[in-house]
This record gives C-alpha cells, sequence and structure tokens, in this order.
C-alpha cells in the first residue's frame, strides 16, 4: 500500500512538470480571490487576449482585467499536500514513523500570480490565481512583454532568533 501511494505520487509529479505553457495559450488556473463576478477557488482558463488579461471560469461569465490597470503583478511559489484525508489516514496508519517517509513525496508545487490593477472607477484591487509549477514564470514573460512590472519572490533564509539561537553560538 505504501508503494503505491508513493508511485502514483511520484508519477502525478512527474506529469505536471513535464506540463508547459505555450505562448497566447489559456493555462489552467484556479481564481483563489479578486476577480469580480467569479467566486473564490474558481478553475478555469487564464490567458492574455489582445490587451486584456482574462479568466474564464468552466461555468459562467469571463472577467476581464485591462492590461494598462495592472499596476503590479508577483510570482511566488508553493508546495501543498496532496492525497487529502485518504493519504493522511494512510499516513497515519504506517508504524515506525514510515508516514513521514511518504508525506515528503505527497507535496506538489503550485505557481501564485497576484495582480494589483485599477477598476473603471479608480478603485485599487488584487487577485490572486494559483498555477501548476513553472506556468507561471510563463504567463509572467508574457505579462512583462505587454508592460507589466513582474516581480518574483526570493526564497527567503529563515533568521534564527531566541533561545535555539543562542545555544548555537555555544
Amino acid at each position: 500500500m505504501p508503494v503505491a501511494c508513493l508511485s502514483v505520487s511520484l508519477m502525478a509529479q512527474d506529469r505536471d512538470q513535464t506540463k508547459t505553457a505555450a505562448s497566447n495559450s489559456a493555462l489552467q488556473a484556479t481564481a483563489v480571490l479578486g476577480f469580480e463576478g467569479i467566486s473564490n477557488n474558481a478553475t478555469g482558463d487564464l490567458s492574455i487576449q489582445g490587451d486584456a488579461l482574462v479568466f474564464q471560469p468552466k461555468e459562467g461569465k469571463a472577467a476581464r482585467i485591462p492590461v494598462g490597470s495592472i499596476q503590479n503583478a508577483f510570482l511566488s511559489q508553493t508546495d501543498k499536500q496532496t492525497g487529502g484525508t485518504p493519504m493522511a489516514v494512510t499516513r497515519a496508519a504506517i508504524p515506525f514513523g514510515g508516514g513521514r517517509v511518504i508525506g515528503a513525496f505527497a507535496h506538489k508545487k503550485y505557481d501564485f500570480l497576484t495582480f494589483e490593477y485599477l477598476d473603471s472607477n479608480g478603485g485599487f484591487h488584487g487577485a490572486i490565481c494559483q498555477l501548476n509549477q513553472g506556468q507561471g514564470q510563463v504567463f509572467g514573460k508574457e505579462l512583462e512583454a505587454k508592460g507589466v512590472h513582474f516581480s518574483v519572490a526570493r526564497e527567503a533564509t529563515p533568521t534564527k532568533s531566541g533561545p535555539e539561537a543562542k545555544n548555537e553560538d555555544k
């Protein structure tokens, strides 16, 4: 059972990492929040069509943000544990800490794009999209080509403070 779970999660990660986005194509995305008229965590296609950033959910009306109104775009990366409740139960059932081994491989990396933009009335808004790993940089390059200021998060180095830092200096 543990070997099967491990191999399935590894195959899923390899398949997702090999997907790349072609220029001017729609990317599968999740609108985490901030798109007007789109419910939070809606899935759909994110694309640049002409001079607008468009999120088209699987059901319903598309959200359009004019590229010229985007003040800043920011890319960050994170990972999430996959498998949900069945994976958590399986990890807990494996004796002698074996669940930690599965947990180390049961993660999937995602890119998060955050947009700051002005609406037609001059109101300041933000929107967050979740993309598969690697797609955020491709989309960011397309936005930069359209004149949008684009930033990428650097990995933070943890700083030590408190009793742990004092004990390590000894």
